[in-house]
């Protein structure tokens, strides 16, 4: 696996040289596309606005436009735009687990010490794990400023890419409508939720599209047609809330015993 940024954590006056690894992995089918008409592939190609020609990738480069003309901005701009977030992952605060929103989080990164690390990282490690805090920081990857989370997962130190404030939309935006509840309906839905409440197991949730996806493609294959599963969709009338809750309710106390 390829680290994706090098550098070090830093928290009061200890550095920790670190590599920086995705932690996840996009789970999709590898399509094109294609040509309706005869199933020939699309090419997108970089032209040159004003020549029409194709440009090289090692002949591109980025701007800011600014009134009719563009400031050319090279790798070198990037770092010294902030050059201390490009090369150390700062540590400003530490905040407990439970008072993180989980909307907040964007994507896992894993963190592996670098040579003349390893003392330092285990140390961060048990720290973190004993008081099940999570550290606050900033660093710059990839041209742009993230704020993270830095905590454990699996005995390895995990970096949380998060969104700033300002990236969460408000959902006030939404306009949700309100709607009247009785006592005892929501009495009922707590019922049916603590019977669907268990610990947690990870390894039980599996991503199944792609599988399913897969077996469309080879009925195909075979010139056979695939049906599609039907779905009921239909919304549950306020009038029939408690008579489908105690439903559930009775579906699940069966499954138990069977």
């Amino acid at each position: 696996m390829r680290s994706v940024w090098n550098g070090s954590i830093s928290f009061g006056l200890v550095s920790i040289p670190v590599k920086v690894f995705p932690g996840s992995e996009e789970r999709r089918l590898d399509l094109d596309m294609l040509d309706k008409r005869d199933h020939s592939r699309i090419r997108y190609k970089r032209v040159n606005e004003k020549t029409g020609k194709e440009v090289e990738w090692g002949d591109i480069v980025k701007g800011y436009k600014k009134d009719e003309s563009y400031i050319v901005l090279e790798d070198e701009d990037f770092e010294q735009a902030n050059m201390k977030k490009s090369k150390t992952i700062d540590i400003e605060e530490f905040v407990d687990e439970e008072e993180v929103a989980e909307v907040l989080f964007k994507k896992p990164y894993f963190l592996k010490p670098a040579k003349d690390g390893e003392k330092s990282y285990q140390l961060l490690l048990k720290a973190l794990t004993k008081t099940k805090k999570l550290g606050v920081a900033t660093f710059v990857m990839r041209q742009k400023e993230h704020l993270t989370l830095i905590g454990v997962y699996e005995e390895v130190l995990v970096l949380y890419l998060i969104r700033f404030l300002d990236e969460i939309r408000d959902p006030a935006e939404l306009e949700v409508p309100g709607a009247k509840v009785g006592k005892k309906e929501v009495d009922m839905a707590i019922s049916l939720i603590e019977q669907y409440t268990s610990s947690f197991d990870f390894s039980k949730y599996k991503d199944v599209y792609n599988e399913q996806l897969m077996k469309i493609i080879e009925t195909k294959e075979s010139g056979k047609t695939s049906k599609a599963e039907k779905v009921d969709t239909t919304p549950t009338a306020a009038s029939d809330l408690m008579e489908k809750l105690k439903a559930s309710l009775e579906r699940k106390k069966s499954r138990k015993v069977s």
